[in-house]
């Protein structure tokens, strides 16, 4: 990290809520389910499908966890309700991994029970290396019962591939990202090229799988490397979709759009937006420098 990045972020928590959120509102929904449920609508006739993300992690309380999990409950109702094309996506920790495996899984399927009459998908996000066995071996629980379950994979961790071949039989909806979380050299890449290169080795491996493939990336490189494999697989639309950050590279959306790809567009708010957003900050300052520059409509890095 640069002296100017730690200075940078030294200050952040120091930087009145109020002035935050003006920095942050082009990526946070609000701190309300409605505000939320509005801003899917308004991608939805912008012909953006939405993904709802409340914000948050590391909860240790299980009542803590219990209400998190009645919260996405009843968003999905309202996704429903209102007709709204989105799914809900929830972290490990957020209902109770830190808990244990157990309380998870069972928050997990307590959700998952709730949305399946519902026609809701609920998706499994991805953490830290150091909660990746326990994610994977509660979706896999989860896919046992349950069908509208999906899991993220990050393509930067060296085991990732491997991981791809243990899934559960498929055909499997898997966000592929890079992964937002800078790990060890031991365990990950660190370096752009060899992260892009790992990516299209694990979008190959998900396709010859037959899984949906959701490309979770704001990189047209990387769509331009994998687009042609999901053509010679003859993936129709319903089988892959760009997943994209509220906020961030709009121009993307709308080339990709316009080529006829589904872009689905994550959602994420909630009263921890602050705390949120500083926590990944510190974990990878690379966030820091693309919302800066996506806020003063300079061209992000890939």
């Amino acid at each position: 990290m640069s002296i100017l990045a730690k200075a940078v972020l030294g200050v952040l928590p120091h930087v009145p809520k109020p002035l935050m959120r003006v920095f942050a509102r082009n990526y946070i929904a609000g701190e309300t389910q409605p505000e939320a449920l509005e801003k899917i609508s308004e991608l939805g006739r912008a012909g953006h499908p939405g993904i709802l993300d409340i914000l948050g992690e590391d909860v240790f309380a299980p009542a803590e966890a219990q209400a998190v999990v009645d919260q996405y409950a009843a968003g999905a109702a309202e996704l429903a309700r209102l007709r709204l094309d989105g799914y809900v996506s929830v972290k490990p920790t957020h209902v109770g991994l830190r808990i244990s495996q157990a309380f998870a899984l069972e928050q997990y399927s307590r959700l998952a029970a709730k949305l399946e009459p519902l026609g809701i998908f609920l998706r499994v996000e991805m953490e830290d290396a150091s909660t990746t066995d326990a994610t994977l071996a509660i979706f896999s629980a989860l896919r046992e019962r349950y069908s509208n379950v999906g899991i993220v994979l990050q393509a930067r961790l060296f085991r990732t591939p491997a991981d791809i071949r243990a899934l559960p039989k498929g055909p499997i909806s898997v966000r592929l990202v890079k992964g937002i979380y800078l790990e060890p050299a031991a365990i990950a890449h660190t370096e752009a090229e060899p992260i892009r290169e790992a990516f299209v080795d694990c979008a190959k491996l998900l396709i010859e799988r037959g899984d949906k493939l959701c490309l979770g990336t704001h990189d047209e490189f990387l769509a331009e490397r994998v687009l042609p494999l999901v053509a010679a697989a003859k993936y129709g639309k319903d089988r892959y979709e760009f997943q994209v950050l509220l906020g961030v590279r709009r121009e993307l959306w709308a080339l990709w759009r316009g080529q006829g790809h589904t872009v689905r567009v994550y959602v994420p708010y909630g009263p921890e937006w602050k705390p949120y957003s500083l926590r990944r900050m510190r974990k990878n300052p690379q966030i820091f420098w693309h919302v800066v520059r996506s806020s003063l409509g300079m061209r992000p890095s890939a």
